[in-house]
């Protein structure tokens, strides 16, 4: 009965210091915030996130631009074939408009006579003149826009508390996932010491 107890004595305690020493870890990933010295030992302690935020930005803005979110995805869908008809259908109509309210001078009849040739020329013209004019306008976004350094900007510019925030909602499962393994693993250490105790 004794040897039972003690096994279970080491297998709670092991279980304890596994699972604390996990949320432990993970705390430390973040705080302290600031650097807290330690002048005997010449030592500072903080946390692996606010220590290493810039490369973690840098890092981040890297894999965006390269693997998830590039300039050329981003231009692609904003100017796929539906919206470039859509935008030209857009400009067509806006021109017309123009047209017709700069020449309602004109007696009715003689517009809607120039109306059908208006209308070929516009619809003829128009797409072409735009894709000159978006073509442009890709190069100089590639030129100008830069998705990593924005990404890298926007989370250096991040507080750190806010930082920690979302990175614990997004990872909030995986981090308890990791809280409940060092419990198990803590207490599996702690039975095979029991056993080791008790038989050696």
């Amino acid at each position: 009965m004794d040897k039972l107890i003690t096994i279970l004595i080491l297998t709670v305690v092991g279980g304890l210091i596994g699972w604390i020493t996990n949320i432990l870890a993970i705390k430390l990933l973040f705080r302290p915030i600031t650097p807290i010295r330690i002048p005997i030992l010449n030592f500072e302690i903080l946390g692996l996130i606010p220590k290493r935020k810039k490369e973690i930005a840098a890092n981040i803005g890297e894999v965006i631009s390269n693997e998830l979110l590039s300039m050329d995805d981003i231009l692609e869908q904003a100017l796929n074939n539906s919206n470039g008809e859509n935008f030209n259908s857009y400009i067509i109509e806006k021109i017309k408009a123009i047209i017709n309210e700069k020449l309602n001078i004109i007696p009715m009849p003689f517009r809607m006579m120039a109306s059908p040739y208006i209308d070929e020329i516009l619809n003829k013209e128009v797409p072409s003149a735009l894709s000159e004019i978006t073509a442009d306008l890709l190069i100089k976004a590639k030129e100008n826009v830069n998705i990593q350094a924005i990404v890298e900007e926007k989370i250096n510019e991040l507080d750190l508390e806010k930082l920690e925030d979302i990175i614990i909602k997004v990872a909030k499962k995986e981090l308890k996932h990791i809280e409940i393994l060092g419990l198990v693993l803590g207490s599996i250490i702690g039975v095979l010491q029991g056993i080791l105790v008790i038989f050696l």
